[in-house]
């Protein structure tokens, strides 16, 4: 099957988490005899962002990164109805412009026979609900929420026809543990400052343990005011800014712990969606101490894959016995990665995409994917 992908960005991961999981996926596709297209805005911000501060040596470095992957970028002008005119499956992520998430459910309408999806990868069903609530749905086939919450949230609201819960992933291919590289650093966080959203937490949870421990390490993430970088300077660990995701899995191999601190909408309104930093943190095999969240889904199997520390005495206090107890870090990390391997990887992904294909959508889609899925 041919699929296509609006998203706001594959080339690019500035502050964009959704290329990660998208990329793996496309990858899988493509791994399986699939041809997989990205469609991308041409005046993007996080690509304008990751060139202004980088470059464009790091937009020319995806094709190296990720070989067999395709963007293309798409103007005012661009003929949309052509380009997607002989796709099986068309995919929306939800930052696409509202104006062209409408006109896409029009050409559906009028008779193309592709599958046509919306995916929700955020909060805003939740912290910018009219701007969800005004989007044109009724044209699409289905709704890939990433978390059973949010899926309710859009079946309760009446947006969508079908909707379905379709979690982020770990892409395998490029998060796995690699041994060869010695841990000489202690703590590593890589997370964007997140307007506001979790300014407290990032405090409580990394800076004051780091501080009082005296813990080497470093911090990787963009949008850091100035404030939040004379605080993690003044807990003794380095500011590296932006890090392509294709440099974190060495990265992760440096350091023997790192830490997920989910940000307060996905903690207080959208129970059960951890971030997908989670997902590539134990497919590397590195040690991960979470700040609180609800694992509702019964994703991973808190206490063994990872542990919780619920204040942030209790995250010094799991900061210390880990990295003085190198077995504890080994026994969390193989956990970890065996859930993984097991549930979360791209490959699981792409097989439920496939599934929710032979239930929803167009009947040649549905004919292919049916087909598929027997076959793997």
């Amino acid at each position: 099957m041919h699929f296509v992908f609006y998203t706001h960005s594959l080339v690019s991961d500035w502050n964009h988490g959704n290329a990660h999981f998208l990329r793996g996926v496309m990858r899988d596709l493509l791994r399986r005899g699939h041809s997989a297209i990205a469609l991308e805005p041409a005046d993007a911000w996080s690509r304008q962002n990751l060139v202004e501060s980088q470059g464009r040596q790091a937009v020319e470095r995806f094709a190296a990164d990720f070989p067999g992957l395709q963007s293309q970028q798409y103007g005012a002008d661009f003929d949309h109805a052509a380009v997607i005119g002989d796709a099986d499956v068309v995919i929306v992520h939800e930052w696409t412009d509202p104006a062209l998430v409408a006109r896409l459910g029009q050409i559906r309408r009028n008779g193309a026979r592709f599958t046509l999806l919306f995916h929700d990868t955020h909060h805003r069903a939740v912290s910018a609900r009219q701007d969800i609530a005004g989007l044109m749905l009724q044209d699409y086939d289905g709704v890939l929420a990433f978390g059973e919450t949010l899926r309710q949230r859009y079946r309760e609201a009446g947006w969508g026809r079908q909707v379905f819960t379709w979690h982020e992933a770990a892409d395998d291919a490029l998060f796995h543990p690699l041994p060869d590289i010695e841990r000489t650093k202690d703590l590593i966080w890589i997370g964007n400052w997140g307007d506001g959203e979790r300014s407290a937490e990032i405090d409580e949870f990394l800076i004051r343990p780091a501080a009082a421990l005296g813990l080497s390490g470093t911090v990787r993430g963009v949008r850091y005011p100035d404030h939040a970088l004379a605080a993690v300077r003044k807990a003794g660990l380095n500011y590296g800014g932006w890090i392509a995701n294709a440099d974190v899995p060495p990265a992760f191999a440096r350091h023997r712990v790192t830490l997920h601190i989910p940000r307060r909408p996905y903690v207080e309104s959208l129970p059960g969606i951890p971030t997908i930093r989670v997902f590539e943190a134990l497919a590397a095999g590195i040690p991960l101490l979470s700040a609180p969240w609800d694992d509702a889904e019964g994703l991973f199997r808190p206490g063994q894959d990872f542990l919780f520390a619920r204040t942030g005495w209790q995250m010094q206090d799991l900061l210390r016995e880990v990295i003085s107890d190198p077995s504890l870090g080994r026994q969390l990390a193989a956990n970890g990665l065996e859930t993984i391997r097991a549930r979360h990887t791209c490959r699981h992904r792409v097989d439920q995409l496939l599934a929710i294909l032979t239930r929803t959508g167009s009947a040649r889609t549905v004919s292919k994917a049916g087909a598929l899925e027997t076959m793997s």
